[in-house]
């Protein structure tokens, strides 16, 4: 479990199964992110992220207000088929939760974690080039602009954006 001044970055619980859920066919948090998930996958998705937590150290873990205990959506470090030797920093915040700075504040948390605990060399953010919101999280990070590309998920081709972060780099914003 991880924490912030606003947050608390942790595994999922049995009473985040159905915010998720719902965020997850929210067509608005969709927008970006492929088609809705039914709960089953929503689920399935978060027992393997708690069962990646406890083996690996990082997943794409629930993020709670710490104010009062809101389930906020997940934020965290995964491995994904593009890149398989980088981790990447995502987060999925439900529509309510825009705008109040949880996801920069999430994924602050989790690169510190990823280039002090992990020691990793480098983190990268991966996002459907439209997507102006997740851009603009990545620059408040401090991640800078790495390349575009053409993907692909689940046989559907996309326009991705990478930000990249170094060790080195992080350390400098630090500073």
């Amino acid at each position: 479990m991880r924490t912030t001044e606003r947050l608390v970055l942790r595994p999922f619980r049995e009473e985040d199964l159905e915010p998720w859920a719902a965020l997850n066919v929210d067509p608005e948090v969709l927008t970006y992110l492929g088609g809705p998930l039914s709960r089953d996958e929503c689920d399935q998705i978060a027992s393997a992220v708690n069962e990646r937590y406890a083996s690996d150290g990082y997943g794409f873990l629930a993020v709670e207000r710490r104010s009062d205990g809101a389930f906020l959506g997940a934020c965290g470090l995964t491995r994904e088929q593009w890149y398989p030797d980088d981790l990447e920093i995502g987060w999925r915040l439900a529509r309510e939760y825009w705008g109040h700075g949880y996801a920069t504040e999430a994924a602050a948390s989790w690169l510190e974690h990823g280039f002090t605990a992990l020691e990793l060399p480098r983190i990268i953010a991966v996002t459907d080039s439209p997507n102006l919101r997740s851009i603009a999280v990545m620059r408040r990070l401090g991640m800078t602009f790495d390349h575009e590309v053409e993907l692909e998920e689940d046989g559907v081709p996309f326009r991705a954006t990478v930000y990249t972060m170094t060790a080195e780099a992080w350390q400098a914003c630090r500073k």
